[in-house]
């Protein structure tokens, strides 16, 4: 697939330059080389994926009958790409399932999750441990899933047919059953000394765990805290059951049964859910609002939750507009991700999202921005003394969403406050019209909700206030979702 073909998929120069936060020069030079830097290819891939445009992670080729052997588009390719472009997870997709087996008695349960995988028509991948070929046999793995057994890191085979990166970036779901306990705590603590290990810090897909071991195994301190610090960070996890061990001992430890993991997976894939056919505008993260070429003001929104938001959406079946400002988060999978710097180029791309059913402003907009930005670095004064800068509102985002002519159904705001919480967040929901207002308290310094894996929200609307407990921001963000469905379906 050409450069141009690709930027023209992308939505032109401008839409490019906002996905990889580089300006019109830097376009122009990947046209002129014919490809873009190696640490761009993955965001275009998923910028690309989330359109229905399947290309190579590593090399951009778009495999079709109009390409050339090369992996460049023709001419008759490129004026026809909108017919590529379908639903990710339209009835016929079939989506990727990475199954990495680890050691433990538990592993032959393994063999009966690939056959009601395959009965579901996923396409399944599997990784075996060192100690999962102990309990298993690779033969038996691959007849069942009807593909490559993968197990070495260093096999110059799979790694010429499959490179483990390909591997981690081509699942749309990663499932890891069973896990052992010393599975857990290599993720943990982000060792990567196998082909597993390696493909879990490597993937940008959701991950489930449904571990496996002796009850006091379970039990210990340190594995419950490594499961804590893996939910902190997005995994998520399916039992384990109790019952009768194979040890001969009884209590929590028992790999969950096929069906129940089969349905956390589903959980996890974006799909016909309660939200089917909706469209969703999300915006998330902070505003970079320049001062000089050099400096900016910004907040300490770290796009954690407006993601988790995004994600929820995208898994109960909705068609996703994520619009971000600087984050380190990776775009969800099945999302379309919008990258923004500035307060008003958040508004003009949540603008051309319209029209959408359901709107989220979850971002931490900059209210203010320099009124004047200095194209050169300001210096300092040799008097000691200080600029003057002078500050401009900036647009007010929720608030020209939710009095559009095309307003969507469901508007729903965020209120980070650090006094009177409660009576500012009802204020600002019926200031700015939105139906719903998310409110939680960010000056807490003993319980930061900036840059937190953990947030507390009131959910504001017309009816009252109703506080959530505390819980992470997925927890969060599903919590959302199901009200959202529940409004929709009401």
């Amino acid at each position: 697939m050409s450069i141009d073909a690709i930027i023209e998929a992308l939505g032109g120069a401008t839409q490019v330059q906002a996905l990889l936060g580089v300006g019109p020069s830097a376009v122009s030079n990947y046209r002129a080389r014919g490809q873009f830097p190696e640490y761009a290819r993955i965001r275009v891939w998923q910028a690309l994926k989330a359109r229905g445009i399947m290309v190579d992670p590593e090399t951009l080729a778009f495999d079709d009958q109009d390409t050339t052997s090369t992996g460049k588009a023709t001419g008759a390719s490129v004026a026809s790409l909108s017919n590529h472009i379908t639903p990710l997870y339209e009835a016929s997709f079939q989506p990727t399932i990475l199954l990495i087996i680890s050691g433990g008695i538990a592993a032959y349960k393994a063999l009966e999750l690939i056959r009601r995988m395959r009965d579901r028509h996923w396409h399944v991948r599997v990784v075996m441990t060192a100690s999962a070929q102990q309990f298993i046999t690779q033969l038996s793995v691959s007849a069942l899933s009807g593909s490559t057994t993968y197990h070495d890191l260093f096999s110059l085979t799979d790694e010429a047919e499959m490179g483990h990166i390909r591997l981690a970036r081509e699942a749309d779901v990663v499932v890891v059953a069973p896990s052992t306990a010393n599975l857990m705590a290599k993720m943990a603590h982000g060792l990567a000394d196998d082909l597993a290990t390696t493909v879990l810090l490597a993937t940008g897909a959701p991950v489930l765990i449904a571990p496996a071991m002796n009850p006091f195994m379970w039990a210990n301190p340190a594995t419950q805290t490594n499961r804590k610090l893996l939910q902190q960070r997005g995994v998520r996890f399916i039992g384990p059951d109790s019952g009768d061990m194979a040890c001969g001992e009884d209590g929590a430890g028992r790999l969950a049964e096929p069906q129940d993991i089969i349905a956390a997976t589903e959980a996890l894939l974006p799909g016909e859910g309660r939200l089917h056919g909706l469209k969703a505008l999300v915006t998330s993260g902070p505003t970079h609002e320049p001062i000089d070429a050099v400096r900016y003001i910004a907040n300490r929104s770290s796009g954690k939750q407006g993601h988790a938001i995004a994600a929820a959406l995208a898994r109960e079946g909705a068609t996703v507009t994520l619009i971000s400002g600087p984050v380190d988060e990776p775009p969800p999978r099945g999302v379309t991700l919008v990258a923004v710097t500035t307060a008003r180029e958040m508004e003009t791309a949540a603008l051309a999202a319209l029209p959408s059913d359901i709107a989220v402003c979850a971002a931490a907009v900059g209210d203010f921005s320099v009124a004047t930005e200095n194209p050169q670095k300001l210096k300092k004064p040799d008097d000691g003394s200080a600029p003057i800068l002078a500050l401009r509102q900036n647009p007010d985002i929720l608030a020209t969403i939710s009095h559009h002519h095309v307003r969507p159904r469901l508007v729903i705001g965020f209120a980070a406050e650090t006094q009177n919480v409660i009576d500012y967040a009802m204020a600002k929901r019926l200031r700015k019209g939105a139906d719903w207002m998310l409110a939680n308290d960010v000056g807490q310094a003993e319980a930061p909700v900036f840059g937190s894996d953990y947030n507390m929200v009131h959910l504001i609307t017309a009816m009252g206030n109703e506080a959530w407990p505390e819980a992470s921001k997925q927890e969060i963000a599903d919590h959302l979702i199901d009200r959202i469905a529940k409004e929709f379906n009401r």
